[in-house]
């Protein structure tokens, strides 16, 4: 028995990349490992993965680029994240679907929330890919708007270099404090940055939990979605 029944993985998309560009094979193998050891044990999942590791919109624009067409570039990288995840699932023996917001039929379906359901109640791993198809929206406000029409029980942020929501950025500042729980009206006041506000909003809106824990070390993804108390819980006051 797990806590969860079906819930939401936000992947970045530096993490695919292993700190460089384009995709690493090993790396993408090993989270392949953990989501089907999840998969196994009887929970429903679904992915939104980041396109980082090949394009930033906000980046690409800084350097003199158009923002909107900068953004569909990044959702073009988002795909190809999702594409190599769903090969190493498969490989594992995990029936999974990419459901893609821009429609490309050659290679993945449709987003279509209920047709979502049905996959991940039969079993099957769905990667969202593409974003949200449209330009201006972070991956991690796209991860909470799919795990609400997904009906997801709640979404997990996971991270590399950190491994919870902290009262600031543990990189910068040593001494700062981490939270085992904290509610999303304290986040938001507090303006920490872990994952985007409007990712907070939405998931205070709408009272769903949201999990913000590292990658390190290996096997954090199988122990977190089973429903293991690590990183930090951000919930309704």
């Amino acid at each position: 028995m797990t806590q969860y029944q079906r819930v939401l993985l936000k992947l970045s998309g530096e993490v695919f990349g292993g700190g460089r560009v384009g995709v690493d094979p090993d790396v993408v193998n090993t989270i392949a490992r953990d989501v089907a050891e999840v998969v196994r044990s009887g929970v429903q999942v679904a992915i939104v993965t980041g396109g980082g590791n090949f394009f930033r919109g906000a980046e690409l624009q800084q350097r003199g680029m158009d923002r909107v067409r900068a953004d569909y570039m990044g959702m073009l990288g988002i795909v190809m994240n999702c594409l190599a995840l769903q090969d190493f699932l498969e490989k594992l023996g995990v029936e999974t679907r990419v459901q893609t917001a821009i429609t490309m039929g050659q290679v993945a379906e449709p987003y279509v929330p209920r047709r979502a359901i049905r996959h991940m109640e039969k079993g099957r791993v769905v990667i969202f890919g593409a974003g949200m198809g449209m330009p201006f929206f972070s991956t991690d406000t796209v991860a909470v708007q799919r795990a609400l029409e997904s009906r997801c029980d709640a979404v997990f942020f996971a991270k590399s270099g950190v491994d919870g929501v902290y009262d600031a950025d543990p990189r910068k500042h040593p001494d700062a404090k981490k939270y085992d729980r904290i509610t999303f009206d304290e986040a938001i006041g507090k303006g920490l940055a872990v994952v985007d506000q409007t990712a907070f909003t939405l998931c205070a809106e709408n009272k769903l939990p949201m999990v913000v824990f590292g990658m390190e070390p290996e096997g954090n993804i199988p122990r977190v979605l089973k429903g293991e108390r690590i990183g930090t819980l951000v919930e309704a006051g």
